[in-house]
C-alpha cells in the first residue's frame, strides 16, 4: 500500500511567486493521483503571518517545509516519486 502524501501551500493575496507555485502544482499533481493539496492563506492566521510573511510561498510535504519561494517541478516530482514508492 502506498503511503498517504499531503501537500500544503502557504500563500497570500497578491503574491506573484504564489501564482507561479500554484501553476507548477497544477502541472505536476495530475500525475500523482491520491496526493492531497490544501492551500492556506497566511493572512488569516496571525502566527503563520508572523512566521512566513516574507518567506512565501512555502510548500509543505507531510507537514515539513520543503520548498520556499519557488516550487521546482523536477525536485517536486523526485520528492513525490520517493514518497509514493511502496514501503518495504
Amino acid at each position: 500500500m502506498r503511503p498517504a502524501v499531503s501537500l500544503e501551500l502557504l500563500t497570500k493575496n497578491d503574491c506573484s511567486l504564489c501564482d507561479i507555485a500554484k501553476a507548477t502544482l497544477d502541472k505536476v499533481l495530475p500525475d500523482y493521483p491520491g496526493v492531497r493539496l490544501s492551500t492556506t492563506d497566511i493572512e488569516t492566521d496571525a502566527q503563520l503571518f508572523a512566521t512566513y510573511k516574507e518567506k512565501i510561498p512555502v510548500l509543505r510535504i507531510n507537514g515539513e517545509d520543503r520548498f520556499i519561494y519557488k516550487v521546482h517541478e523536477i525536485t517536486l516530482r523526485k520528492n513525490l516519486d520517493k514518497l509514493m514508492e511502496d514501503t518495504p
